[in-house]
């Protein structure tokens, strides 16, 4: 998929600052350090847009980037970082919850995990409360470069096991290193997003 115009429009802290235009919303959640940040870029084809840090945690707000006048990406706080005070998860966690449970505009989550490790007990909380409101979920599996290729199934084997993942949701290995599952991933963001793809994004 061809990207023709990405840009950051905003950092919310609440429903007052959420875009009013209506676009599709696709939402990333993922613990800190997931490479939500870089998944975004190559996605976009934008080498900073979003911006990666070496600092978890850093993602305070619900980061909105507006793609070809025709959908949004939302980039959710980090989750699982222990160093960021109890009281600021409480609030991050009650802003995303009632972004996930009201946001009429929302079409998709793509629930962000590392191939490399098995899902943490956040990743397995985040996923359960997805499923739990019968919520659109894709997951996407990062940092699949980081391992063998003859090791993929099996760590896809453990992720799968370890969230007892419904075998309706899809799972997308990726690499923001070498673009693997790319156009798998816009695929299915332009399906869950009703876009038309032949004009609103436009395939390479």
């Amino acid at each position: 998929m061809k990207v023709t115009q990405a840009e950051f429009t905003i950092s919310a802290a609440g429903p007052k600052q959420y875009p009013e235009d209506a676009l599709p919303e696709i939402a990333l959640a993922g613990r800190s350090n997931v490479g939500k940040s870089s998944l975004i870029n190559k996605m976009l084809q934008r080498k900073n847009l979003a911006r990666t840090s070496s600092q978890p945690g850093k993602t305070q707000l619900l980061n909105y980037y507006r793609i070809n006048e025709a959908l949004y990406f939302v980039d959710f706080p980090g989750y699982g970082f222990a160093k960021v005070s109890k009281s600021l998860r409480e609030q991050w966690g009650k802003m995303i919850e009632e972004y996930l449970k009201h946001r009429e505009p929302l079409k998709l989550i793509l629930h962000v995990i590392d191939l490399r490790h098995p899902p943490s007990k956040d990743d397995q909380a985040m996923y359960s409360w997805l499923k739990h409101y019968n919520l659109p979920v894709c997951i996407v599996t990062t940092k699949a470069d980081k391992i063998p290729k003859t090791k993929w199934q099996k760590h896809l084997k453990i992720v799968k096991e370890t969230l007892e993942v419904d075998p309706r949701d899809p799972i997308i290995m990726f690499s923001s290193e070498t673009g693997l599952g790319k156009d798998e991933l816009w695929l299915h963001i332009a399906k869950a997003a009703s876009l038309q793809t032949e004009t609103e994004i436009t395939a390479e």
